[in-house]
């Protein structure tokens, strides 16, 4: 019995720490960029865009479709590059537990 009462401590003390890495996660800020940095998009640690840069060259009538597709692909590295920030994270979260492969948490 004393395991199962160690075992529900553990999973009390992980459980705040995944409430502090996923407040953490939501004050972070990442950047995505495409076309060299001519699109720029900043996202939170929850994958919600903040800010976002288009360089004024880009912006003629004529190029909507370019901007538009450059749009998509600096979100989508930002929100990738939040992903991966998110996985470290919960790597060093569970440390040595060995949670099978595509377990995801929180639950």
């Amino acid at each position: 019995m004393k395991n199962l009462g160690n075992l529900m401590k553990q999973a009390q003390q992980m459980q705040a720490k995944m409430a502090d890495m996923q407040a953490k996660m939501a004050e972070m800020e990442v950047n995505g960029a495409s076309g060299g940095g001519m699109v720029q998009i900043c996202v939170n640690g929850k994958g919600e865009m903040r800010r976002i840069k288009i360089d004024p060259s880009l912006c003629s009538a004529e190029d909507v479709e370019v901007l538009e597709d450059l749009i998509q692909a600096a979100f989508n590295d930002a929100k990738g590059k939040v992903e991966n920030l998110m996985q470290d994270e919960m790597q060093k979260l569970t440390g040595g537990l060995n949670l099978p492969a595509g377990f995801k948490m929180p639950f």
